[in-house]
């Protein structure tokens, strides 16, 4: 099944293509392990939405989310797919465990190609420990940078993966790593927690894809939800939008580089996600939310 004409919140590149700037984020397929079709009717109606690209990893619930898009897209060449690199599932209370090296990131990306049943990434994202939330190493213990992207560029020279990004990185590692030719970049982000504002930016000036992670918050501290601040919620009254979609309109509307990859295992969640695309904020509306920032 492929995507539909639509292209919710309009289109941007990533990794050599247009995507619609709309996306879904696969982690909330882990809950459809024992029951994929589910899952696979979860992503057949993101398609008919014109949802086009998905953000996933092996690693998410031991291939379950990869597993669930082999099943409802197969090989499709008009769903693009961007994978994580970086770390492993592994039986612990931590259920992650960093996998850095260059020649465990080759392994990554051949797992994801194997449980995706595709023998092409659109782009797979460098995860490093850098900062949070979750797995975070001391400077000392990080693995060179260089020699890592020196993996992924000969993987993308051998037309295994299209575009190379970075996950969960502080801005001087984006600017290292711009010769390389870097496709989208992804950290924590949303209207209430603005700390890589400084990134967005040099994303934007060099057509870098921004990709927030947890564009709605989350549980972990410091990443509070935004759906529930009263500025946010007060401006979903007047759209008449959920504060959910003003958190992600608010995201469309501040730099045309920037890509939602929101997840969730709800229909009515997944339509309500989507449908922030259409949803148009005043100029006042945004000065307030962007004020947000300040408190």
């Amino acid at each position: 099944m492929t995507a539909s004409s639509i292209r919710p919140g309009g289109v941007y590149r990533l990794g050599g293509r247009e995507v619609a700037r709309i996306g879904y984020g696969a982690m909330a397929l882990e809950r459809f392990e024992h029951e994929p079709e589910a899952g696979t009717a979860l992503l057949h109606r993101a398609a008919e939405l014109g949802v086009d690209h998905l953000d996933t990893a092996d690693f998410y619930g031991r291939s379950v989310s990869n597993d669930i898009i082999r099943r409802a897209f197969g090989d499709d060449p008009a769903i693009a797919v961007a994978t994580k690199v970086g770390a492993v599932r592994v039986d612990a209370p931590v259920p992650l465990a960093l996998a850095q090296r260059p020649d465990e990131l080759r392994d990554q990306v051949h797992a994801n190609l194997r449980t995706l049943g595709r023998d092409h990434l659109d782009v797979v994202n460098l995860r490093r420990p850098e900062v949070g939330p979750g797995l975070t190493v001391p400077d000392d213990e990080l693995v060179d940078l260089d020699d890592q992207l020196a993996e992924l560029m000969a993987l993308r020279d051998a037309g295994v993966i299209g575009g190379i990004g970075l996950s969960a990185v502080r801005v001087d590692t984006v600017r290292r790593a711009l010769p390389a030719g870097i496709a989208c970049v992804q950290n924590g982000y949303s209207v209430l927690t603005r700390d890589f504002e400084d990134m967005v930016a040099l994303c934007r000036a060099e057509g870098i894809a921004w990709v927030p992670y947890f564009p709605l918050g989350s549980g972990f501290p410091g990443l509070p939800k935004v759906a529930d601040h009263a500025v946010v919620r007060s401006v979903a009254a007047e759209a008449g939008a959920t504060p959910a979609q003003v958190g992600l309109a608010w995201l469309l509307a501040h730099a045309p580089d920037i890509l939602l990859i929101p997840g969730t295992g709800s229909v009515a969640h997944l339509e309500e996600n989507v449908a922030a695309g259409s949803v148009r904020l005043t100029d006042d509306q945004v000065e307030r939310l962007d004020a947000i920032a300040g408190d």
